[in-house]
């Protein structure tokens, strides 16, 4: 787990403190956790921006930034396009690789054949 330091104002302390002594949240770790994690819910601009820019600098892969932004991975290329940003295609690492994999084994295909494919294959 990521670990942060920051500054906010003595109130907003207070605030967390009191919280965590009601009982509302653990600590005040669980508490700025929730804090975060709602606003990104609640703010899918902010949500998609973030994940395009850590493409755009490569710090994360197609697949990660579509699913930091809760969007399908061919929503994340349309996404990608809408805002300038060149795809990278191939694997970048290991984990690339491996993500890439587990995604295709996911797939799921019909074995049934349509009546449209059955005629255009006679």
């Amino acid at each position: 787990m990521a670990r942060i330091t920051g500054s906010y104002p003595e109130d907003l302390d207070l605030l967390i403190e009191g919280a965590v002594e009601a009982g509302v949240f653990g600590g005040k770790s669980d508490a700025l956790r929730e804090f975060v994690r709602e606003y990104f819910e609640d703010n899918e601009t902010e949500r998609i921006a973030a994940a395009v820019a850590l493409y755009e600098r490569e710090r994360v892969t197609l697949g990660d930034a579509a699913r930091l932004a809760d969007v399908d991975r061919w929503t994340m290329r349309e996404i990608l396009r809408d805002h300038g940003v060149e795809l990278r295609f191939g694997l970048a690492d290991e984990d690339d690789a491996a993500y890439e994999s587990k995604t295709a084994r996911e797939l799921e295909f019909s074995d049934e054949v349509s009546d449209d494919e059955e005629s255009r294959t006679k």
